[in-house]
């Protein structure tokens, strides 16, 4: 079997020039000690790591671009390697039992302390509240991505001013007063938006977007990624927006926003936005509003064949890759370039095996992003936009 479910990662593992199956992309760094300034930080991640609550320590492990990530902190794991246990390989960031373990192997205090799960209460158990109280009077400035602000929790506030440290609270939204309407304003935006989506929720949308962006740039292509939940702006994206801490009224406003202060400030060849749960999800309506603010002019679908139900719904089967692109392209005026494959539960002849079924059935491109060469993403862009292929070519000319 390949990795097991939200081990999609990487490693620097790759396949023999005659083949690109087994490939293991490395997703784009701007990680681990590449500059001295680079903050370190230990993740928590009690009892989920590697699983889908754990997705935002799993993706820290891989790809961090604001913080040295140092260790996890998970005592059912304790003393592996994060990178083997998400099936990339050893990258020699340990997991350790507990907080003290941790400290021990910095050798000091870390700057960042960082909750690493998603749970869908969106709030910390009085266990977990006693343990950043630690973590705060040892100094450590806090990276919290749950719905729960801790900057308005007295006690928490009182703590970080005592001891002079920050709590960053990622899904906070600006003021209501400062919340964009959509304006249109979209439309000022001239390179192609590509929106990766899918058809369930943790089901590497980010992880794809990532590759794919880093793949894009390798290329000659100036790509910029927009974030639009709490995982990607820890790990560093430069714009975006969590999207599901935003009122409904203005999603779509702050979207488009994000958008145009990636085109104003870059001018990019192309803006790849991350998608959120899934637009058939009756759960989630991010994709409704990410659909709706960045009007894109393209759609990769992020799709798990051997996924039977929809994640947290064992009730819910999942959708058919083909009903969500229909769903998609009925939805909004855009269409779906390509599929990507999440490899969860699959052998790699099943792999192969469905991208020839998919590529048959759905007659456009499919590709695994991280089993598989990150050329074939980059194909399947410059076969739907023609344009940026040119621009690589006129740019060696």
């Amino acid at each position: 079997m390949l990795t097991a479910p939200l081990a999609l990662a990487t490693t620097t593992l790759r396949a023999s020039p005659a083949s690109d199956a087994n490939v293991r992309v490395p997703i784009p760094a701007g990680s681990r000690g590449e500059a001295a300034s680079t903050p370190s930080a230990i993740v928590y991640c009690e009892g989920n790591f590697g699983a889908l609550d754990g997705k935002t320590a799993n993706g820290l492990v891989r790809h961090s671009e604001k913080y040295e990530i140092l260790s996890v902190i998970d005592s059912e794991k304790a003393g592996l390697d994060t990178g083997v246990v998400l099936g990339d390989g050893p990258n020699d960031i340990p997991v350790c039992r507990d907080l003290a373990d941790a400290l021990r192997h910095a050798g000091g205090t870390p700057d960042y302390f960082i909750f690493g799960m998603a749970p869908s209460s969106g709030m910390l158990s009085p266990r977990e509240r006693g343990l950043f109280l630690e973590a705060i009077g040892l100094g450590m400035n806090i990276v919290n991505g749950l719905h729960e602000f801790l900057n308005d929790d007295p006690e928490f506030a009182a703590a970080s001013a005592a001891n002079s440290v920050a709590i960053l609270d990622v899904r906070r939204p600006r003021a209501k007063r400062d919340l964009r309407m959509f304006s249109g304003r979209i439309a000022e935006v001239t390179c192609p938006r590509i929106a990766v989506l899918g058809t369930d929720c943790a089901i590497g949308k980010r992880t794809t977007a990532t590759i794919l962006t880093g793949a894009l740039n390798d290329r000659g292509i100036k790509a910029v990624m927009v974030g639009t939940g709490q995982t990607g702006l820890i790990q560093g994206a430069r714009y975006g927006v969590s999207l599901d801490a935003i009122p409904s009224q203005f999603c779509a406003g702050e979207m488009e926003a994000a958008i145009l202060e990636a085109f104003e400030s870059e001018n990019p060849d192309v803006i790849i936005i991350e998608g959120q749960g899934a637009l058939s999800h009756p759960a989630f309506c991010t994709s409704a509003f990410i659909l709706r603010g960045s009007r894109p002019d393209g759609v990769v679908l992020q799709h798990a064949p051997g996924r039977a139900n929809r994640c947290d719904f064992e009730h819910m089967p999942m959708p058919t890759a083909a009903s969500e692109i229909n769903l998609i392209e009925t939805f909004a005026d855009t269409k779906v370039i390509g599929l990507t494959i999440n490899h969860e539960n699959m052998t790699d002849v099943q792999v192969s095996t469905s991208i020839q079924l998919f590529a048959g059935d759905l007659g456009i491109p499919i590709t695994d992003a991280l089993t598989r060469s990150p050329d074939r993403l980059v194909e399947m862009v410059f076969g739907a936009f023609p344009a940026l292929e040119a621009k690589v070519t006129a740019r060696v000319q």
